[in-house]
């Protein structure tokens, strides 16, 4: 149960974090994309940087948990569904000014667009299971 809480706490910090930033406003992703206002390609630019340090020490220590059980990390190939579903990505992304993160950021913050952008994830997650239960290479 302990272990429960402490993931709500830190879902809940990363949500603060996300809407302190500005990474859940509409505006702030358009001005990025459209090279207006490059603070937000810093900021995912910084948390890459951060992950990838992680990486480097998680690696370092012998891919082991907290528990000493190994953690393997393995790459997905590249191939043309890896493709198409970065570019449905980039689109959702572009059209609806929230990803998977920073949907959940705006429904905490009440805007009712983050309902329906959640709900298209939804959508895109189902179908993605259909294809992938008919598709070994998904």
């Amino acid at each position: 149960m302990a272990k429960k809480i402490g993931f709500l706490l830190a879902g809940m910090f990363f949500g603060f974090a996300l809407s302190r930033s500005g990474a859940s406003d509409y505006n702030f992703i358009y001005y990025m994309f459209t090279g207006e206002n490059l603070k937000l390609a810093l900021l995912m630019g910084t948390a890459i940087v951060v992950g990838a340090i992680g990486m480097i020490a998680l690696k370092a220590l012998g891919n082991k948990d907290i528990t000493g059980k190994e953690i393997v990390i393995s790459k997905k190939p590249l191939n043309t569904y890896t493709v198409i579903g970065g570019i449905l990505f980039g689109i959702g992304w572009a059209v609806s000014g929230a990803c998977p993160g920073t949907v959940l950021a705006q429904i905490g913050e009440g805007k009712i667009l983050g309902l329906l952008t959640f709900a298209g994830l939804l959508f895109g997650t189902y179908v993605y299971a259909l294809m992938a239960e008919n598709n070994p290479k998904l």
